[in-house]
């Protein structure tokens, strides 16, 4: 869609909103991602002008509906979760030409090399309880949003590995442990999906808000919990700051209990940090294959590619010395 059309059907999408005069201003595309793109604009009524941002994307099987979105993170920010102020959602192709959301702009950074850049250890410290805070809150938050399935991890990368009729003998392996070691299952929450540093807004020292909500569902806290601390988001730091870059895991795993979490059995996020690892992996691979198999020729996905030998080598250590 052209800016100038796209302009036009904002200002007819938000006038109901803010103002039959609403006018749009300073239209510019952030992302152009494999599932979402991401606009910045501002919404101009008479003296009033606000920062917004459009999120807007293709159906698909795969990711939560725009309207599932929006109504999962209202229910995390009554939860106490920071997250932006959603003006409207649809899952309408008709206004937009796609699925949307619109929602308020937040200041800060997602970039995570920046934002380590800034932080010390204090600042590193305290946006680490901050993330352990707001994970907690959306584990709180009600898992009653119309549309929310229930999603095993295990059984989803099983299968999307099967799907590429490709594997290794490391992913194998792994596969076999996680099934002859699974705990006893934890209660369900809702859960965010994709918890990590880069989908996080940082102001300072300070988590802003959480973003990118698009695979959010109904699962076990240790999906979440496990997925902010394998090795792929921490980007280059220690591996004693395996939490986000930002800490250790057990500090991680206090701060989240302090602020209300459930209480976590270390022994099964041993076992759900295998999963997550696994999940990374296979997520590699999958993306080398829409480059090799010629659907999406891209540098970036075949380099994302080569990280499979990455993962392998983080499994065989985190599972070094298991019967």
């Amino acid at each position: 869609m052209a800016t100038e059309t796209l302009s036009a059907n904002l200002a007819g999408v938000l006038g109901p909103i803010l103002g039959s005069a609403t006018e749009i201003d300073n239209l510019r595309a952030l992302t152009g991602g494999a599932s979402r793109t991401t606009w910045a604009f501002d919404a101009v009524t008479g003296s009033q002008r606000r920062a917004l941002i459009l999120r807007t994307g293709p159906p698909d099987d795969v990711h939560a509906g725009m309207e599932l979105e929006a109504a999962v993170q209202k229910a995390a920010a009554a939860a106490g979760a920071p997250v932006p102020d959603v003006l409207i959602a649809s899952d309408s192709v008709e206004t937009l030409g796609n699925p949307f959301l619109i929602c308020g702009e937040i200041a800060g950074e997602t970039i995570v090399r920046r934002i380590q850049r800034q932080l010390d250890d204090d600042g590193r410290a305290t946006l680490l309880r901050q993330c352990a805070q707001a994970l907690a809150a959306i584990h709180r938050a009600a898992p009653d949003a119309p549309g929310l399935a229930k999603q095993d991890d295990l059984v989803e990368w099983r299968q999307r590995l099967d799907e590429m009729a490709d594997t290794t003998a490391t992913f194998e392996w792994a596969f076999r442990w996680l099934t002859e070691h699974r705990p006893p299952a934890s209660p369900l929450h809702l859960v965010h999906g994709d918890f990590r540093m880069g989908n996080l807004i940082v102001d300072g020292s300070d988590l802003a808000a959480v973003l990118d909500w698009e695979l959010v569902h109904i699962g076990e806290i240790y999906e979440d919990l496990a997925w902010f601390c394998i090795r792929a988001w921490r980007f280059g730091a220690p591996a004693g700051m395996a939490a986000g870059g930002l800490g250790s895991i057990d500090d991680f795993v206090a701060a989240y209990e302090d602020a209300g979490g459930a209480t976590v059995d270390r022994a099964a996020l041993r076992w759900w940090l295998v999963v997550a690892t696994l999940r990374w992996g296979v997520i590699c691979r999958f993306q080398a294959e829409r480059h090799l198999s010629g659907q999406t020729r891209s540098v970036e996905l075949a380099a994302i590619g080569r990280r499979v030998c990455e993962t392998e080598w983080d499994l065989l250590d985190l599972l070094e010395g298991a019967s």
